[in-house]
């Protein structure tokens, strides 16, 4: 990095720029690097004899797989000084789709790891994303294992631990599990994490990964390798921290002693859906035509759209490596399609609050497992589009009583979208309260309703805002259920014809992208009922501030109109 000491030797630069035009034309994605040539190819010999035990016939590694394999294992062991006993690449990650003998290629690398090995006593860790899945594994590494005479004689085997054992140097291979605590006292020197995706969303995983991290610090030889797909939501968490470094060292916006190879379309044919056309499925699927087959996934995809987005959206990012993002779950919201074309990463409240003739506020709250959320619509006094930005709270309890997006919801905070407090009604009341008075106090509120909430559960916030000199008629209840219906439906229609843009939260697209939907008569409903343990209570406040901008509000107290339009924030 430019005006900063290099990380490591630049020679030894995994940056590759032009990966999109490389995966569009089938080569590879690997850089040249100056490789230590007689550890890798060592390695490689000993990788290609190993025998695939669930395979017809039992086939070497080196018959059936392709050559991007063997470039890989090539740059995992041959980036070992054998003069130094220093790894120059630490860390390497490696996404690709299912089907592509992912799982295969991680029991050989370890076998190969455990063979090439000069540390006495040295741990090697698989980690496997179930209970089932390591069952799996450790049969596999077994299995190929028993196919060779000289690594019978070599290894011990022990099924009731999982664990086998490198007579000569001590060394254990152990298959661990992502569903219990893998890595408590390890000290891997080999370490093997299949299906990130599984391991980095679970609420543990930064503590797992720092001590998988830190167990390399004294153990220059060794290595990290993630061997994953796509996640079937949305990345989040530690998941979505890895996946993303892994994305900024390919495109070499940082340098770290790191591999990351990504078998993904790039972004613009992703979002494109470009991944529709099956002429498109080779470039992210390295093994097509030989572990998996077009055919196979044309006919898993015709299942996918005939089941509905929902199973669409799990074949996408399964087999094809897309992102999660909105517009691809069942019952969605319709407005989670126009959201991305609406945002505007530089509209924030303050910029609302000078550009607007006139704002409302919405506020939905909860209890101690929900999000309190605000919302603040404003109306741009040239253009007259509505703009919107959110913010929300919660009960430092939730991240307990719904582990499950946990990580999401410390991922909101360090945003700064979500502020996490002890005691909702002394903090974050009084939050709420200052930006309704900022609002009023610039003479931004209508006469009356100018605050509309979900009348369940907020008797303390209008208290507050009643003690804060607002008046009864300041505060209106908004109907829940089907008498929401206009603000459903109202919204995506301005979001479509980009009379309606926001800031581009990422609590609100998180929210929106939780939203499920109903059928009430002729109504739609968006429910939290519908949408399960998932948050939505910020988007209901907006629904919320919709309704009350709906009836064409204006300002109680006006500034000088030529004020806003002479203001350089007006040109959003």
């Amino acid at each position: 990095m430019e005006g900063a000491e290099a990380l490591f030797d630049p020679a030894w630069s995994t940056a590759v720029p032009d990966w999109e035009a490389r995966i569009v034309a089938g080569r590879s994605l690997l850089p040249d690097l100056p490789l230590f040539d007689a550890v890798a190819d060592k390695a490689l010999r000993i990788f290609k004899r190993l025998r695939v035990p669930d395979l017809i016939g039992t086939p070497t590694y080196g018959e059936v797989c392709e050559d991007w394999v063997f470039d890989l294992v090539r740059v995992i062991f041959g980036s070992y000084d054998p003069d130094l006993k220093k790894r120059m690449l630490q860390e390497f990650f490696l996404l690709v789709p299912k089907k592509n003998g992912k799982s295969a290629i991680a029991a050989a690398i370890i076998v190969t790891a455990a063979i090439m090995n000069e540390r006495p006593q040295a741990e090697l860790l698989l980690i496997a994303p179930t209970q089932k899945i390591a069952g799996i594994a450790f049969k596999q590494a077994k299995n190929m294992i028993a196919l060779d005479a000289d690594l019978v004689r070599l290894f011990r085997v022990q099924n009731h631990l999982k664990e086998i054992t490198h007579h000569v140097t001590g060394a254990v291979i152990m298959i661990l599990s992502a569903d219990g605590d893998v890595v408590t006292g390890s000290k891997g020197t080999f370490i093997l994490v299949d299906e990130t995706h599984v391991l980095g969303s679970k609420p543990k995983a930064p503590d797992i990964f720092v001590e998988l991290r830190g167990g390399l610090a004294s153990r220059p030889e060794g290595f990290l390798l993630q061997i994953t797909t796509q996640s079937k939501d949305r990345p989040t968490g530690q998941w979505e921290k890895e996946l993303e470094t892994a994305r900024a060292v390919r495109d070499g916006r940082i340098d770290l002693p790191m591999l990351a190879v990504l078998y993904e379309l790039p972004a613009k044919m992703a979002e494109a859906e470009a991944w529709r056309d099956p002429k498109t499925w080779g470039m992210v699927n390295p093994n097509l035509e030989r572990s998996v087959s077009r055919a196979y996934l044309q006919r898993e995809m015709r299942k996918a759209e005939e089941d509905g987005p929902e199973a669409l959206a799990l074949f996408a990012s399964q087999h094809l490596n897309v992102q999660i993002g909105l517009g691809l779950k069942s019952g969605r919201w319709v407005g989670a399609d126009y959201w991305p074309t609406a945002a505007r990463a530089d509209l924030d409240l303050a910029r609302i609050l000078a550009s607007s003739e006139v704002c409302v506020v919405g506020i939905d709250g909860g209890g101690l497992d929900d999000l309190l959320g605000l919302f603040v619509l404003g109306r741009h006094a040239e253009t007259s589009r509505w703009q919107g930005w959110a913010r929300a709270w919660a009960d430092r309890d939730v991240l307990t009583l719904r582990k499950k997006i946990a990580p999401e919801l410390v991922a909101l905070e360090q945003a700064g979208e979500l502020i996490l407090v002890d005691n909702i009604e002394e903090e974050a009341n009084p939050e709420i309260v200052e930006i309704c008075a900022r609002i009023r106090d610039a003479g931004l509120f209508p006469e009356q309703d100018g605050i509309g909430m979900d009348p369940e559960g907020v008797g303390s916030i209008i208290d507050a805002l009643v003690e804060a000199g607002f008046r009864i008629e300041d505060i209106r209840a908004i109907s829940q259920g089907y008498k929401l219906n206009a603000a459903i439906k109202t919204a995506p229609v301005k979001l479509k014809n980009g009379s309606m843009v926001h800031g581009g939260q990422r609590i609100m697209t998180w929210c929106v992208g939780n939203a499920r939907t109903e059928a009430r008569g002729n109504a739609v409903i968006v429910t939290k009922a519908q949408s399960g343990s998932a948050k939505i209570d910020p988007l209901m406040a907006m629904f919320n501030s919709v309704m009350l901008m709906s009836w064409n509000p204006v300002a109680h107290r006006r500034g000088n109109l030529n004020d806003f339009l002479n203001n350089p924030v007006m040109a959003i």
